[in-house]
């Protein structure tokens, strides 16, 4: 069961301001998953799948199915707007069934582990990935590349061609499709092809961020006309508070 209380909510919210985009994520799979009781060792190593999964469905719960997404063009400018069902990509993601997948490329034989949130933070943090993609993408093989070999000696994954290395992000990609949802658009002004990725962690901390300043504004009116506490304001009903907050603006 999700985290839904407005007062967690917002104690996720307070907790995210101060950090970056991967402790807000963290903090956003701890409210999906509460059932880990905080363990967040054992949410840092399921799959980057998972996680996604984990954060559409927490979506869908907080906020509805309905997500509006907004593209520019990278043909032409033109802002393109558009719905996703965010229930949809819930039911649809699913983790991997396989945490180790074995490749045969270029004459090597190669076992890797689907890269886990601990992977993917820890190569992002990594003082090549600063310098470039391709500097990520070696700090995340270098994790997950489990053994190489060829005629059965070892092989340095700094050795691997980079088709090979291409061919185990795409075999990493097939098992776990839901690590990297990527968007295909048509503009309807010029009917090019926009792909763009989709953050469903910086998405949903966006809503929750605007969802959390207007409830703390409901709770400064509410508190200052009625002189009741942050609690007993958090305890109403969304419409309840609603209908209070009308009632103010009447008088």
């Amino acid at each position: 069961m999700t985290v839904t209380r407005a007062g967690d909510l917002l104690a996720t919210w307070e907790a995210g301001i101060g950090r970056d985009g991967p402790g807000r994520a963290l903090l956003l799979h701890r409210a999906a998953r509460p059932e880990l009781d905080g363990d967040s060792e054992a949410l840092l190593a399921l799959p980057v799948g998972a996680r996604e999964a984990d954060l559409f469905a927490l979506r869908r719960t907080l906020f509805g199915e309905r997500m509006q997404v907004r593209v520019d063009c990278t043909a032409c400018g033109a802002d393109m707007e558009f719905d996703l069902d965010a229930g949809e990509f819930a039911r649809s993601l699913r983790p991997p069934d396989q945490p180790v997948v074995r490749l045969t490329e270029g004459g090597l034989d190669i076992a890797f582990r689907v890269p886990t949130v601990a992977d993917l933070s820890a190569a992002a943090r990594h003082p090549d990935a600063a310098l470039s993609a391709d500097g990520a993408r070696r700090a995340l093989l270098d994790r997950c590349v489990v053994s190489a070999e060829r005629d059965g000696d070892a092989v340095s994954v700094d050795a691997l061609p980079p088709s090979v290395q291409r061919k185990i992000a795409e075999a990493a990609e097939a098992v776990d499709p839901a690590a990297d949802v990527t968007l295909s658009i048509n503009c309807p002004e010029c009917a090019a092809a926009t792909r763009a990725e989709l953050d469903i962690a910086s998405y949903l901390w966006t809503e929750l961020d605007a969802w959390a300043r207007d409830v703390l504004l409901d709770v400064h009116l509410l508190a200052t006309a009625y002189g009741w506490t942050e609690p007993d304001i958090l305890a109403l009903s969304p419409l309840r508070r609603r209908y209070y907050l009308e009632l103010c603006a009447d008088a």
